[in-house]
């Protein structure tokens, strides 16, 4: 049976679960389940703190995993990504206060860093050969200059709201960008098949999520110019219609230019043109 650790709570939580019932595996009721079983899929699923999920997949006491890139670097586990899965996207940076420093990374030599995640900060200033302080704290890293506790923080930025808000702005270059992942144990076997279905079904549901059927009717001889636009993945399905010199053709695009695309095929001719959400798919 696979184990697998899934975010109990948090950015990671709801999404994972979404996504692990799109690809047909069966999630908790409720969210004081810790621990569910999914025999028709010969799957154990494990709800733990996204911070702690790197660590039990290291241990190899669980297979694979979700959980955030940003923690599993943090975490310094024996765990390496696998999957990467589009969603719970952020980028890490240092800020401060304005005039404090610039935006040369060298200019953090000496100085006195305040984040969660030291990990990742850590290595990264040893990395660039840059000689800092890092002070680690649980959240609400913003005040940790306003109370003199460091001179620059190190912290997930989205909108760049709160940090406006504190009086401080972003410098430098993104210190990383991260997502939600699957990891498994650094040198696993990789081709345990119920590890690669389980891929194959997030792969699945990763392709549904960016495209969309099409399908649209147009005269035989406007079909070349058509399916220019419309390739496909190994190439359109094309038809013949009852009424002679028409064909129907059916191809997956990319959902983000589904409009677009509807108004170049109208252009040369194409009607009845329809877009179907696709809900599973294999490539």
């Amino acid at each position: 049976m696979l184990r697998i650790a899934v975010p109990n709570k948090g950015s990671l939580s709801g999404p994972a679960a979404d996504m692990l019932h799109e690809a047909g595996y069966q999630q908790r009721r409720e969210s004081k389940e810790l621990r569910i079983v999914d025999p028709a899929n010969d799957v154990e699923f494990f709800y733990l703190r996204p911070r702690d999920i790197a660590i039990y997949v290291a241990s190899g006491q669980l297979d694979i995993g979700i959980t955030g890139r940003d923690l599993l670097i943090d975490s310094g586990a024996n765990a390496e990504e696998i999957l990467p899965l589009g969603f719970a996207r952020s980028t890490f940076r240092f800020a401060t206060k304005p005039g404090t420093v610039g935006d040369d990374l060298a200019d953090l030599n000496g100085k006195t860093v305040a984040t969660s995640y030291e990990g990742i900060v850590a290595k990264h200033l040893a990395d660039n050969g840059i000689d800092a302080s890092v002070v680690h704290l649980d959240g609400a890293v913003e005040t940790a200059i306003q109370l003199g506790v460091a001179q620059v923080i190190a912290d997930v930025v989205e909108t760049g709201t709160s940090l406006r808000n504190a009086g401080l702005e972003v410098v430098g270059e993104p210190i990383m960008k991260s997502e939600a992942v699957v990891i498994r144990r650094t040198g696993a076997d990789g081709e345990e098949t119920k590890v690669q279905q389980f891929l194959r079904r997030l792969q699945g549901v990763l392709v549904a999520r960016t495209y969309v059927m099409m399908d649209y009717d147009i005269r035989a001889e406007h079909l070349e110019a058509a399916v220019a636009i419309t390739p496909g993945l190994e190439g359109p399905t094309v038809s013949p219609l009852h009424n002679e010199g028409w064909v129907a053709v059916r191809a997956m695009v990319p959902a983000e230019d589904a409009q677009r695309i509807m108004d170049d095929l109208y252009d040369i001719g194409a009607r009845a043109i329809l877009t179907t959400a696709i809900h599973a798919c294999r490539l």
